[in-house]
């Protein structure tokens, strides 16, 4: 059963997590922190889903591991992006809104980049709703939806640490990272974090809430059309010509083996 009350109370915790975020980028003079405050949305909401059955003392074994995958995700996820973009500065993808909207950027982003933020991890929040508030037992489905979690978070954790490492080499300066994980997939933290939401789903499933499909659908639309991989490819061919035979080579999202280059091709797959 839908719970709109519970519902809207995630909106609101939300918006009131990200207004503080706001506040702190005003005076960073950077709205890009709002990446590090993405996940931790996703965490209050489960916290807020999950609390009326906390509150009546007795949570359900659904609902624990509910909280355990979400908070596991986003403290990670919170965390590595807050390490990685450590004395950036802005982020340069924010760095283009703030000059389309400037004067004024600073009250405009509440809503232009908050608030547009805040929205839509509502409504991608909607299996974690279904899976806190279901009431079936814990069956054959949660341990699918639990196997495609682990497989999406590995994913992820192993691909920023990949990269993470790559960029911590003085001799990797100027070059494509091409190895390990990526050296199948051009993007596998967004096909790890893609799966991670297709896991959630199939824990909401499990409780009944197969109704909640739309949002691993639209998380699947970000990842690959608007905030994921097109986005982060706009304009990296130009910056890193490498990237061209890579992107040649190598599968953008779905894992896969490599294709030849165009040099290997041209002579006939000889070395």
């Amino acid at each position: 059963m839908f719970d709109w009350t519970l519902f809207v109370s995630g909106l609101t915790v939300t918006l009131l997590l990200l207004l503080l975020t706001w506040m702190v980028s005003i005076f960073k003079r950077d709205v890009s922190i709002v990446d590090s405050a993405w996940s931790l949305m996703f965490l209050a909401m489960a916290f807020t889903y999950t609390a009326p059955a906390w509150l009546s003392g007795n949570p359900g074994a659904r609902a624990t591991l509910l909280l355990v995958l979400v908070s596991a995700w986003a403290l990670r996820l919170s965390i590595y992006i807050t390490w990685r973009n450590r004395g950036e500065g802005e982020d340069r993808r924010y760095q283009a809104i703030r000059r389309r909207h400037e004067p004024g950027f600073a009250f405009k982003s509440l809503y232009l980049v908050f608030g547009v933020q805040g929205l839509l991890a509502w409504f991608i929040s909607l299996p974690l709703l279904a899976a806190a508030t279901g009431a079936q037992s814990l069956g054959v489905l949660d341990v699918i939806a639990v196997l495609i979690w682990l497989t999406g978070f590995s994913f992820e954790t192993v691909a920023d640490a990949q990269l993470a490492a790559f960029k911590a080499n003085p001799s990797s300066n100027g070059k494509v990272m091409d190895r390990g994980l990526w050296r199948y997939t051009r993007h596998p933290n967004y096909f790890g974090e893609c799966l991670v939401w297709w896991g959630f789903y199939v824990l909401a499933v499990a409780a009944g809430g197969w109704w909640s499909f739309p949002a691993p659908l639209l998380m699947t639309f970000l990842l690959l059309r608007v905030s994921g991989v097109t986005l982060l490819e706009s304009d990296i061919s130009e910056r890193r010509p490498a990237y061209r035979d890579y992107r040649r080579r190598t599968n953008a999202f779905i894992p896969g083996p490599r294709r030849a280059s165009a040099a290997t091709a041209g002579s006939g797959g000889k070395s």
